[in-house]
């Protein structure tokens, strides 16, 4: 029996975002998608037996969970200093992040370890993350580098810019995240009642989904509601808090924008957030950089139309499904964005074009296709 180790510790953060829905995603398909012959198993850090239990009803059909004796910041950080890479032994290693027990290949150790990188926000914007996670980032990477049997990224902009900071030769892989299946509205109309009042969203509105930080851009969307194209025009944010003292109190005094027209709904569950997409009138990603752009698959599934940036990422998964804005002219950009969502909030037949893209792009895009590519990526190192 071939068994391949899945680090689900992503999971297992007080935020695990985008990342830990991609890692949810990916290790529930490739545990589906296992050839004959072989399995999955689970890797953490250390973990009570109650998570462990929950990990195992979350993945029906993985073998087993495996935990470390080191909490999840003792294992990252021995991990980024070379230390207890063996901790879990040799064979096949799937890593959803840089979070990963590389190790020299001259150590003897039988191990054939992928990572994923999301991103390259760590070198085009440190100044959004913290200090230690740029850090951890850089000193991780460049242990891929030398380490890693092969490096995942999900788009082919991701993969380029990596290609900028280290020469990974062959060893760069694209293997794109898809839209949730889990993020579906109830079939049951009570529910989708519930859920609704509970929410009590507005008739129209602008949705933003994300952590509440500095790339996300969301100071700069605010700022467009000042303006007159927007004077009316209500958001409604998705998203946990995160970090770099991003607050909608403040960033609605510094604008001049009533408090009252930016609703902060916080973390929502899968349903929830299946209604806030349905009923949005457009979704915005204004954000300075990504490295994928799932509120965009998820957008498009629901039928939303979009408005986002042109990063590279961004422009890769949109394929024109979306109205893009440039961020080169920075003095203009508040003014440009709020034209952009002032068209599709105003112009119907505008608005319907986009959802129709939207709903043609989605399903180039699949969980299923991800995870035989994960299989085939390790079968052909």
């Amino acid at each position: 029996m071939v068994t391949l180790s899945f680090i689900l510790d992503q999971l297992l953060g007080d935020v695990p975002g985008g990342i830990g829905r991609y890692t949810e995603n990916l290790a529930r398909e490739v545990i589906r998608r296992a050839p004959d012959g072989c399995e999955v198993e689970g890797l953490t850090s250390l973990i009570t037996t109650e998570q462990e239990q929950a990990l195992l009803d979350r993945f029906p059909g993985i073998a087993r969970v495996r935990s470390s004796k080191l909490s999840r910041k003792a294992l990252s950080k021995s991990w980024q200093h070379g230390m207890l890479t063996n901790a879990f032994g040799g064979g096949l290693i799937h890593a959803p992040s840089l979070h990963a027990p590389l190790r020299d290949h001259a150590s003897g150790d039988l191990a054939q370890v992928v990572v994923t990188v999301h991103d390259t926000v760590p070198w085009t914007h440190p100044d959004t993350l913290t200090r230690n996670g740029v850090r951890w980032h850089k000193a991780m990477l460049k242990r891929a580098w030398q380490y890693a049997s092969a490096v995942v990224t999900p788009t082919h902009a991701v993969a380029e810019q990596l290609a900028e900071i280290y020469d990974f030769g062959d060893r760069l892989r694209v293997i794109s995240g898809a839209a949730s299946p889990d993020v579906a509205l109830p079939s049951d109309e009570e529910e989708l009642a519930r859920i609704a009042e509970t929410l009590s969203l507005p008739s129209d509105y602008i949705l933003a989904i994300g952590t509440l930080e500095p790339r996300k851009g969301l100071d700069r969307l605010v700022k467009a509601l000042a303006l007159p194209q927007l004077e009316d025009a209500v958001l409604v944010h998705v998203g946990p808090s995160g970090w770099g003292e991003v607050n909608f109190d403040q960033l609605c005094a510094e604008a001049g924008v009533d408090r009252a027209r930016v609703r902060d709904l916080g973390f929502v569950t899968d349903a929830e957030l299946a209604v806030a997409l349905d009923r949005a009138t457009v979704l915005c990603m204004p954000s300075l950089d990504e490295g994928f752009g799932l509120p965009l698959l998820e957008a498009f599934k629901a039928g939303t139309a979009t408005v986002h940036t042109d990063v590279p990422a961004l422009m890769e998964v949109s394929q024109g499904s979306g109205l893009s804005v440039k961020l080169e002219d920075a003095s203009t950009f508040e003014q440009r964005l709020a034209v952009a969502l002032s068209n599709v909030l105003r112009d119907e037949e505008l608005r319907q074009q986009l959802v129709t893209a939207g709903l043609d792009r989605a399903p180039f895009y699949s969980w299923a296709y991800s995870a035989d590519l994960v299989w085939r990526l390790h079968a052909e190192i």
